[in-house]
């Protein structure tokens, strides 16, 4: 299969066939599922030529990713949408928030500790900083 056939046959593995798919009908109620679909498709080709060493060649890849995302159901003439949810993200996106504070709570819990061993007090009192009197600070 030359390079150009390669790229025609990706092209058509990523079709609307691949992201919507067979419709369920079940008591008069029609299920049609959907994904995303990604994909990339790519290729080259060369040949060499050098002192003692001739030759060519070509070459390829395809990915193809699917994720379902959801179902359109069909009752007589309404359609709604039913997303789908996928746990695995909902875990990820948990895990990463709780890093994320905790590498904020890390940077900010030092300097706290700092403030409160030097003033015996979490926070200062507006009235002791920042001002003046009798002409001295």
């Amino acid at each position: 299969m030359d390079l150009k056939e390669f790229v025609g046959k990706g092209q058509e593995s990523m079709t609307v066939r691949r992201v919507f798919g067979e419709p369920y009908v079940q008591n008069g109620v029609t299920l049609v599922p959907a994904a995303r679909i990604r994909g990339a498709v790519g290729g080259g080709g060369g040949d060499n030529k050098t002192a003692g060493h001739e030759g060519e060649g070509e070459g390829g890849g395809l990915m193809i990713a699917a994720a379902p995302i959801g179902v359109y159901v069909i009752r007589g003439e309404k359609v709604t949408w039913m997303p789908s949810f996928d746990l695995n993200r909902a875990i990820w996106g948990a895990q990463l928030t709780a890093i994320v504070a905790l590498i904020v709570y890390r940077s900010w819990a030092p300097n706290r500790t700092k403030h409160k061993a030097k003033h015996g007090r979490s926070r200062p009192k507006a009235h002791q900083h920042g001002r003046r009197i009798g002409g001295m600070r």
